[in-house]
Parts: structure tokens; C-alpha cells; sequence
């Protein structure tokens, strides 16, 4: 097998006005490295239609391979470059079982940014993903504003929309639109299918929405959005396959990450998030600050003399778990160092999660379940306790084996409020709405719709 490297050019974008002048816009990729298949390869063997995931986080890039089969789909493998941004970034695949793919344990990558890590996960993608061709890639997209509210296939119309939204979730946008891009010149024959993490929210009462603005500011667009929707879209769907009654009931979704925020539900739909204009608000998160007083801004812009984007810099990337503890975002690291500062930035960190599930159980009405995901979520015993402490007065008890061990139901037997960890897997959800987009395949042959 031949290695050959692809440069991707800048990708020039034009947008014609009302007046007839023209707006170009330019996006820049990244290099991609692909492994030619041979003819022992591909052969005249019909390949297997699949689809790819690509989901590009603040600090991580998750991606998956799906087989379309039967009207249906089936995990081929997983994976995720993490740690991006940071002093060790790692790597790691997990094949799903009788997949016949291979796994590979974190190990140590050269990926520092984004760039590189999606450098990294396509050149896996065409190396082990052997024997299949590529006929849909679908892409988390952070922010949908007011205009896109479902999903959507991509066309160069709606790659300049999603542009104009970058200031308003920098950390993520930009990259969500260079897989777009990188996925296109790579698969040419592949629908691109954009999942808005936004659209979930859009059952939002005009209260759970506006500010305190006057009204044009709203319907100009500064409104709350709320951020998450994909994983919460798929936290709801295996609610409603283990507990159903309970999913149609009150229900505070925590997806508690690199990025953290909660959604409250009520009958399976939001109705509040504590994200809102941007993914900036709510719960302290890893480098992020989350709620803070918007004369706090104002200060730092007139009276500290600080230029815009340090400011930007300051409460995206310096603040949170990493800006109060002084050295890592990274909970499994503030444990284990035990030092003041992280004990001060987790101590915060639970102190947010509990004032907004107070107040989250407030707008509700009540509380007749509360659901733990992401990667904190999931894995991190005794921030999950830490945070449900002191909610006995709501009838909420957790039985301390069962979260140790971290099983699926997490609360006691006599606990009048349920508490479960669901894994979260925003790339299903992505998937199931790629397929939608896909015509009736058979065997190879694709066409477009």
C-alpha cells in the first residue's frame, strides 16, 4: 500500500448581495494523508456501504464508523483524539464486538490541535476501513442560530451560513466546518450531513429564551439557544427504552464534560438549558468560566484595560477548572493532585452543578429523575455524589455501591427521585440522521438524492 499525501487548498466561498457585489470568504483545511487501496483490496468485490462520524469537541475529536445494512446501521468501530490543546493528547479506537476491526488503547499523538487530530482520524478511517465505501459523513455542528432547526445536507449556501455563527461558539464552530470540508475533498461521493447541537432547544418557551433586552435584540437573534441537543437527543431515546414512564415525566439531564451544561425535560422535550447565546453560560466547565456577570466583562474591557480578545481568551480557554486551579482541566488530574487551587476549582464545580439543578427542579415543578452522562458524568464516582449531597429534602438518595461501581441506576431502592448514568453517543444520533439522507442503496451503487 502507497502513502500519498493531498494538500487541501484554501476553499474559497462566494456569497452574492441583494445590491450584486460579491463576499468571499475563505476556510482553511488541513493537510490529509490517505492510503491508496491496492487491487487485492478493493478487487471486484462489492464494497460495504457505510457512514462516518465526525464530532469535533472543544478540546476532543470523536468520530465513527457506522455499516448501512438492512435499512439500518451497525457500529463498525469508535474512536477519539483527546486532550487537543493540551500537554498530552492521546488516541484511542474501540472496535465494537464481532466487528472483526481492530482497537487501539490511548496511546501518546503527536496531534496537538484540531488540524492535526482530523489529519489523524482520516487517514485511520481510509487505512482500516477497508472493504467499504464512504457514502455519508455526518457532522456535529455546535451552533444553528435561527436557521437551522433540523437537520441538513450541506451545500456551499449552507457552509457560509454556519460561518457567519463562528463568533458565537468559537472554541467549536471553526472546526466543525474544516471537517466539513477536509470530508468532502476525501469522500467527493458522500452526502455531508450537518446535526445541529440547537435544534433540540427549539421547543423553548419565549420565557426560557429571551434576556432582558429589548425586544429587536431577540428577534435579531441574541436569544438562548442551549448547546448539547445531540447528546441529549440520544440520553432521551434510552430513557425512554429502559424507563419510559419516567422519560415522559421531569427530568434534569447532566452532560458534565470538557464542556458541561444541564437541560431540563419535561414529556421528552427541553425546555430549559443552562447554555444559552453561546456555549459560554451555565456550569463552570474545563477552561470555560460558565455564568458570570456581564459587568464583569465590562470591567475587564474599561477598567483593567483588557482588549477583547484577551478577554475571549480569559473566559474560554483561562477560566473554569483549568483558570482556578492554576495548572489542568482535567478532573482526573485535579484528584489526583489534591493541591489547594484544585480542590477550590472542584469545590466550584459542584457548587454550580447543584445551584442549577435547584433551580433547573424549580422551573420543572419537581424532579422524577436526574441523569448523569459525559465524561465526568460517567466516570467521576465522587463528583457525582458531591453534587447530589443534600438533596434528601427532594427525595433524592443515592446508594453508595451501586455509584462506585457506577451502575445504571445509581440511587436507592427508597429514593422517591431516580439518578442513572447513561453513556453518551452523540455519533449514534448523528448517524440515525445521516441515514435519513441516504437514498435506497443497493449493493455499491450510490446515487445522490
Amino acid at each position: 500500500m502507497r502513502a500519498v499525501w493531498q494538500t487541501l487548498r484554501p476553499v474559497r466561498h462566494s456569497r452574492r448581495k441583494p445590491d450584486g457585489r460579491t463576499t468571499d470568504f475563505r476556510l482553511h483545511t488541513c493537510p490529509v494523508r490517505f492510503v491508496q487501496r491496492t487491487r487485492a483490496t478493493c478487487g471486484t468485490t462489492p464494497m460495504k456501504n457505510a457512514m462516518l462520524t465526525l464530532n469535533a469537541g472543544s478540546s476532543s475529536l470523536k468520530f465513527a464508523l457506522f455499516d448501512v445494512q438492512g435499512g439500518g446501521i451497525d457500529e463498525a468501530f469508535r474512536g477519539q483524539v483527546e486532550g487537543l490543546h493540551g500537554e498530552a493528547a492521546e488516541f484511542s479506537v474501540k472496535a465494537a464486538p464481532g466487528s472483526g476491526m481492530p482497537s487501539f488503547a490511548p496511546r501518546p499523538t503527536v496531534s496537538a490541535s484540531h488540524v492535526a487530530a482530523l489529519h489523524e482520524v482520516l487517514d485511520f478511517v481510509h487505512q482500516f476501513g477497508g472493504g467499504r465505501k464512504i457514502v455519508g459523513v455526518g457532522h456535529r455542528i455546535v451552533h444553528g442560530g435561527t436557521q437551522f432547526t433540523k437537520p441538513i445536507r450541506v451545500y456551499e449556501d449552507e457552509l457560509l451560513e454556519m460561518r457567519t455563527l463562528i463568533p458565537l461558539a468559537p472554541l467549536h464552530q471553526t472546526h466543525n466546518i474544516r471537517c466539513i470540508l477536509a470530508a468532502r475533498k476525501v469522500f467527493p461521493e458522500a452526502v455531508q450531513v450537518a446535526c445541529f447541537d440547537t435544534a433540540f432547544h427549539r421547543t423553548h418557551n419565549w420565557e426560557n429564551d429571551t434576556f432582558g433586552l429589548p425586544p429587536e435584540y431577540y428577534d435579531s437573534g441574541v436569544r438562548r439557544y442551549g448547546f448539547h441537543g445531540l447528546s441529549y437527543e440520544h440520553l432521551v431515546d434510552e430513557l425512554r427504552g429502559f424507563a419510559p414512564d419516567i422519560a415522559e415525566g421531569r427530568v434534569i439531564m447532566a452532560h458534565l464534560g470538557n464542556g458541561a451544561s444541564m437541560c431540563a425535560m419535561k414529556d421528552g422535550r427541553s425546555i430549559s438549558s443552562t447554555m444559552s447565546f453561546t456555549p459560554l453560560d451555565g456550569l463552570a466547565m474545563g477552561t470555560r468560566c460558565g455564568q458570570i456577570d456581564a459587568g464583569v466583562v465590562l470591567h475587564l474591557l474599561t477598567d483593567r484595560r483588557m482588549s477583547v480578545d484577551a478577554v475571549s481568551q480569559l473566559l474560554h480557554r483561562g477560566s473554569g477548572l483549568k483558570g482556578m486551579s492554576g495548572f489542568s482541566h482535567d478532573v482526573r488530574d485535579l484528584e489526583k493532585a489534591d493541591t489547594p487551587g484544585s480542590r477550590a476549582a472542584l469545590t466550584y464545580f459542584v457548587h454550580r452543578a447543584r445551584y442549577e439543578i435547584g433551580a433547573l427542579t424549580a422551573l420543572l415543578g419537581g424532579l422524577d429523575a436526574l441523569v448523569f452522562s459525559g465524561g465526568i458524568g460517567e466516570h467521576a464516582a465522587d463528583l457525582r455524589e458531591r453534587i447530589c449531597a443534600g438533596f434528601e429534602w427532594l427525595g433524592l438518595s443515592l446508594d453508595a455501591e451501586r455509584n462506585a461501581r457506577t451502575d445504571r441506576l445509581l440511587s436507592a431502592d427508597a429514593s422517591r427521585v431516580k439518578v442513572f448514568v447513561v453513556a453518551a453517543n452523540e455519533e449514534k444520533t448523528i448517524a440515525q440522521h445521516t441515514l435519513s439522507f441516504l437514498p435506497a442503496l443497493q449493493e455499491s451503487r450510490y446515487s445522490a438524492p
